[in-house]
């Protein structure tokens, strides 16, 4: 639904509206995307660290097609032998181009968050994030079209758009801050799940090519939840939602996830995890979602089915993400690891 606005978008930040409504990047695969979320959910996972990559292409089928990438790299650190408390490290860069005039978006996003543990037999933590990122935006008015281009003999791309941009690049620097609660518990951690607020555009940076004040990326807030239950050994359910509101703009994602592990017969069989369900961003898309877990390597796959307004136009194609997740351990060794809520299997 956010992306839908964004060639309306483009054409009022490069006419330096007063009032423009930039909107974020989205993932349909929503909760592989830690820093992009909440930054409080930095380092929420059992192993000492994760490397996630996220590749997303939308609307080819009506338009040059929206392309989104990002890749995020998690860690984290105990406070010491004595507290479970612990830090988390991350750094996230995303990069967008979107439309005709090639919208471009590069940005990178470091971390940190606080996890303190409440001792509660639980695995509870309550957790503080900060997210600092340098953004840069830029468009390519060379491949713009305007009306004054259109007379008696057509198009003329020759006749020059009229426009005079102060500059095709933006740069600024952004703020964000979240805090969650995680839990778990129960015979293989049978119930785990967490609760989370997030806000980003603190300092709601300038967006405006042409320089004007006036025009700002308005402040994002996110609402987040999930929980895992396993009704066995082998079989579970994971289920995520998120609530993300900028401006007059929102979003509402929510679905499932059922799995189903590979019984093993020893310990040094490798693990073997198959996900399959759905995801419905209201308004805006059906999405199916099937994920793979091999070792400590995850592969996932959505197809945005797309139900809104744009339907009878896209055909309902919206289009193809995949991801893909690597954890592990610095020492293979126990001894200092952190213990979190396992969100998957």
């Amino acid at each position: 639904m956010l992306r839908r606005i964004l060639p309306l978008l483009t054409a009022a930040l490069i006419l330096g509206e007063e009032k423009a409504a930039a909107q974020d990047i989205h993932f349909s695969q929503f909760y592989e995307t830690t820093i992009l979320r909440n930054p409080a959910l930095t380092g929420i996972f059992t192993d000492d660290y994760r490397v996630s990559a996220n590749y997303r292409n939308q609307w080819s089928s009506i338009s040059q097609p929206f392309v989104t990438g990002q890749v995020c790299f998690e860690t984290k650190m105990k406070v010491n032998r004595d507290l479970s408390d612990f830090f988390s490290f991350g750094l996230q860069a995303n990069y967008d181009k979107a439309g005709t005039v090639q919208m471009k978006t590069l940005s990178v996003y470091p971390s940190v968050s606080y996890n303190k543990s409440l001792e509660d037999g639980h695995h509870s933590f309550l957790s503080v994030g900060f997210t600092g990122g340098f953004v840069q935006r830029s468009i390519d008015m060379s491949k713009a079209s305007v009306n004054n281009q259109y007379g008696p003999g057509g198009f003329d791309p020759y006749a020059g758009t009229g426009e005079n941009l102060n500059n095709n690049q933006i740069t600024h620097f952004d703020l964000g801050a979240g805090i969650s609660f995680s839990s778990g518990g129960g015979e293989y951690n049978q119930t785990t799940y967490f609760v989370g607020a997030s806000a980003y555009h603190l300092t709601k940076p300038k967006q405006s090519f042409y320089g004007n004040e006036q025009v700002r990326l308005q402040m994002r807030y996110n609402l987040n939840a999930g929980l895992t239950y396993r009704f066995d050994e082998y079989f579970g359910l994971m289920m995520q939602g998120n609530y993300m509101m900028q401006g007059s703009y929102t979003e509402i994602i929510g679905g499932g996830l059922f799995h189903w592990k590979r019984p093993q017969e020893s310990s040094s069989d490798p693990q073997f995890v198959v996900y399959g369900g759905a995801f419905y961003r209201v308004n805006d898309a059906i999405i199916p979602v099937i994920k793979l877990d091999y070792m400590r390597y995850s592969f996932g796959f959505s197809y945005d089915v797309n139900v809104s307004e744009l339907k009878a136009a896209s055909g309902m194609k919206g289009g193809y993400e995949l991801s893909v997740v690597k954890t592990g351990m610095f020492r293979e060794s126990n001894r200092g690891r952190t213990v979190c809520p396992h969100f998957f299997y």
